[in-house]
């Protein structure tokens, strides 16, 4: 299993925030509501479209594109047209640093 990789600090992502980063070599986006903190591959499962910009709600991310939402804590595809789930990755918090490693 790969190692925890540092991508921020808590202090650099505001309640409702997110990050775009790489993880071995995969895009990946680090969102935070409220205090928790999520991470998630950056590709929508239905046409390998960037979540970024994708609007966040009720823990939810949905796809600018086509609309396929995602639940940003499972990864489970929630509606049509995606029917896979998009891959997640475990965050740690450490002295105020946010950790990311992958699911290899």
């Amino acid at each position: 299993m790969s190692d925890f990789q540092r991508i921020a600090s808590v202090s650099e992502l505001e309640d409702g925030g997110r990050q775009s980063f790489l993880i071995d070599d995969i895009p990946a986006l680090l969102i935070r509501i409220g205090d928790q903190f999520y991470a998630i591959e950056d590709v929508c499962t239905h046409d390998g479209q960037p979540l970024t910009d994708g609007p966040i709600e009720n823990g939810e991310i949905t796809c600018p594109r086509h609309g396929a939402r995602f639940d940003i804590c499972t990864g489970a595809a929630l509606c049509m047209p995606a029917t896979e789930p998009v891959p997640t990755f475990e965050v740690e918090i450490r002295d105020e640093a946010i950790y990311v490693r992958s699911n290899d």
